[in-house]
């Protein structure tokens, strides 16, 4: 027998490592990394999946001195309760219009500021403008939420000033209702469009600029450039960032709604998260407000899927 021949026929029959092998090696080439990733993995262990065992609590009447398991079972009787109330409506239309509102005029603006920005020539006007516009997030809602009230005060405000300076009179803007979901969208604007712009002047700066070198040579005006080239190369980065916003979209901040609302204008800023937290931590109904807090997550969890089916049949990118 030919010994080469037997070697290479020995060969492919020779044990190969198991999968699981194979995983034990790759773990202990990348295990450095592993170490850095193991306080994130911990940290959703207990803070993000564990609380999930407590959600047991909207299908009981909790007790706290009965506890989780001690509590008597009554399955869907709190979503019943809640379904069949006056208020289901008024929070799924509130929560509703606030996302939409944020979602249709607070989505587009980071997009032109940006394309905006990356016309602009003059670079030293540019990193003021850029550095300015971001400043806001790094406050924190409190100090945000402080600003606007203060901006509107009827009193020393400076836009009332204003209106008195033109001859007009004051406006109570944060106790009118009709004024509430305005000034919510458009600080949230404010807050957020130079944060958010960031992720868009990287995807600009991204692009081939051979690509606005040969439309140049065909003639193309600046405008044509931002049309033909910037904007459908943001295309990807856009849908991706437009599902995420849009799962979102029913996940209306608490912490802003909080400090923004009052009795005078909850028919209009009652949201389904301060409804929660009233109920919850106010009225202490914890198997209520388990109950709704669920409603709301499921509501979310669809719009997110709805959200990612509809950008891929429509641009072909998803999140999955």
């Amino acid at each position: 027998m030919n010994p080469k021949m037997s070697a290479g026929e020995a060969g492919p029959s020779r044990a190969k490592p198991s999968w699981l092998i194979s995983q034990l090696q790759h773990m202990k080439r990348d295990r450095q990394f592993l170490l850095m990733l193991l306080p994130c993995i911990v940290f959703y262990i207990l803070f993000r999946y564990g609380p999930i065992y407590g959600l047991i609590i909207a299908f009981k009447d909790y007790s706290v001195f009965e506890g989780i398991l001690g509590s008597e079972w009554v399955g869907l009787e709190h979503f019943r309760t809640f379904f069949s109330s006056n208020d289901f409506w008024l929070l799924f239309k509130n929560t509703l219009l606030l996302g939409l509102y944020s979602l249709l005029w607070g989505f587009p603006f980071p997009i032109l500021f940006a394309i905006l920005l990356n016309e602009v020539r003059n670079k030293r006007f540019k990193k003021s403008v850029q550095t300015f516009s971001y400043l806001p997030a790094f406050l924190s809602i409190v100090i945000i939420c402080s600003m606007v009230i203060d901006f509107l005060s009827p009193g020393r405000g400076l836009l009332n000033q204003f209106l008195q300076w033109i001859g007009l009179e004051k406006i109570y803007f944060m106790i009118a209702p009709e004024w509430f979901r305005t000034i919510y969208v458009a600080s949230d604007i404010w807050a957020s469009m130079g944060y958010e712009a960031i992720i868009y002047l990287a995807a600009i700066a991204g692009i081939n600029p051979s690509l606005y070198e040969a439309a140049k040579v065909d003639g193309a005006k600046r405008w044509h450039l931002m049309r033909y080239i910037t904007f459908p190369s943001l295309l990807p980065t856009i849908l991706v960032l437009f599902i995420l916003k849009a799962g979102s979209m029913f996940r209306i901040g608490f912490e802003k709604v909080l400090l923004l609302y009052n009795p005078m204008t909850y028919e209009v800023a009652d949201v389904f998260s301060t409804y929660v937290y009233r109920k919850g931590l106010i009225e202490r109904d914890y198997s209520f407000a388990a109950a709704v807090g669920i409603f709301e997550a499921l509501i979310a969890l669809i719009m997110l899927v709805a959200a990612n089916l509809i950008s891929r049949r429509m641009g072909g990118k998803s999140l999955w």
